[in-house]
């Protein structure tokens, strides 16, 4: 998933080096977009975990932000379904529910056709410039390419494809889309199809690409249904596969949840630049 960015990174010149600097245009966010994109990433890696309950003034050290953009990015991300306000008693991360996220995928991949050919036809040259940056960046490394790099190629490439479109309006409703869905692509790979996860989406990526670079509206639809319609494929694994506790803590045991947690690096700090 996209490496959380500290807060130092907004004064970075952007650097061929690191996708996001390049192409998200981060400079100059305001505190609560850099608050909602660090529990965003919080919430797409499961540092914190489905069903998880979680106070606000946690969320603030694990993301090393005020109470103000913290508070307000909480708004936000529980008006996008990510996070639920339970007044009294904090937060909870919203579980995952396979049956609603299958609905999700669904409405995902309508709206996905819809901007692909928005974006095929109005893409300006300096957004072709950055697809074809981003296509050799995610084909070269496609053999090492860790989890995280991946989806920070991901994250871009979906930003990309919403700014290429004109329609700004897609990505409030787009990327809270997006994060349900790759907070699936990342339990699958840690969980069930590990590399060949990664590679799999990376070949369908590359593939709509390919299509949207070449002008090939119907091609490139037809490769994003296919990608959504990949992602549902892993929910049918998932819930044939998975524990339970994976999708909400509150299936699990005390014994269960420190096992799930013993098997990861130490989630509860977002990763330093």
């Amino acid at each position: 998933m996209q490496e959380i960015i500290r807060e130092e990174d907004k004064t970075r010149s952007a650097s061929p080096a690191g996708v996001e600097g390049v192409w998200s245009l981060e400079q100059n966010r305001d505190l609560t977009t850099v608050a909602y994109e660090r529990i965003e990433e919080l919430f797409v890696a499961m540092r914190i975990a489905p069903g998880e309950e979680i106070r606000t003034q946690d969320l603030q050290v694990m993301v090393d932000l005020g109470r103000t953009p913290v508070h307000q990015a909480v708004r936000r991300l529980a008006a996008e379904t990510l996070l639920e306000i339970r007044p009294r008693n904090g937060l909870r991360v919203t579980p995952i529910d396979l049956s609603r996220e299958k609905r999700l995928a669904e409405l995902r991949r309508d709206l996905n056709r819809f901007v692909t050919s928005t974006a095929i036809r109005n893409i300006t040259a300096n957004d072709r410039a950055a697809l074809h940056y981003l296509r050799r960046k995610l084909a070269a490394e496609l053999d090492k390419l860790s989890l995280d790099a991946f989806n920070a190629i991901d994250k871009s490439f979906d930003r990309l494809v919403i700014r290429a479109s004109g329609e700004r309006f897609l990505d409030r409703v787009l990327s809270p889309l997006h994060a349900i869905a790759r907070r699936i692509g990342f339990l699958h790979i840690n969980q069930i199809s590990g590399r060949d996860g990664i590679v799999g989406s990376a070949e369908r990526h590359l593939a709509i690409m390919d299509f949207i670079l070449a002008g090939e509206e119907d091609k490139a639809c037809a490769a994003s249904d296919e990608l959504v319609g990949y992602g549902i494929g892993m929910l049918r694994e998932l819930e044939e596969q998975i524990d339970p506790a994976l999708l909400d803590v509150r299936f699990s045991t005390r014994a269960g949840k420190a096992s799930w947690m013993a098997q990861e690096p130490d989630h509860r700090k977002p990763a330093t630049s």
